[in-house]
């Protein structure tokens, strides 16, 4: 299986690795089976997301979705945040093996999952906001 030279460095250098000890949103999304575990936390004020970490447990793939994920919401609003697909971080990698698109949703699902959490936070119903979540978990093609 042959990784683009991006996602080597996104692997071996992650970046927005970590916790936010004050993050006022949390999102943990994946599948024990796959050992693909993500935990995202943002610190957003203003509607801006001013600082993301991760902290993810599992392949190559997922440490360098995540850390693709967090540098494209980085700065942004949360409506620019929540636009972001899968497509747009395997983009970024230039590419991922078809076997390991799945990190790339999984990303994706986290970013939404931490967004909902800051919307629960507020008092505030994410679904008309975010979508309702399908996390892995539910579509894995390690259960298949």
């Amino acid at each position: 299986m042959l990784y683009s030279d991006k996602v080597m460095s996104h692997f071996t250098d992650p970046h927005n690795v970590g916790e936010i000890e004050d993050a006022n949103a949390i999102g943990e999304v994946g599948n024990k089976k796959c050992g693909d575990i993500m935990k995202i936390y943002m610190k957003i004020e203003d509607d801006i997301i001013k600082d993301v970490k991760f902290k993810t447990f599992g392949c190559g793939a997922a440490i360098a979705t995540s850390s693709m994920a967090t540098d494209l919401v980085k700065g942004k609003t949360i409506q620019e945040a929540l636009s972001l697909t899968n497509k747009a971080v395997v983009e970024a990698l230039e590419g991922l093996p078809p076997v390991k698109m799945h990190c790339s949703v999984l990303a994706e699902e986290a970013i939404k999952s931490t967004i909902a959490d800051y919307y629960k936070r507020q008092g505030i119903d994410p679904t008309p906001i975010v979508g309702s979540s399908e996390s892995c978990h539910q579509n894995c093609p390690c259960d298949k």
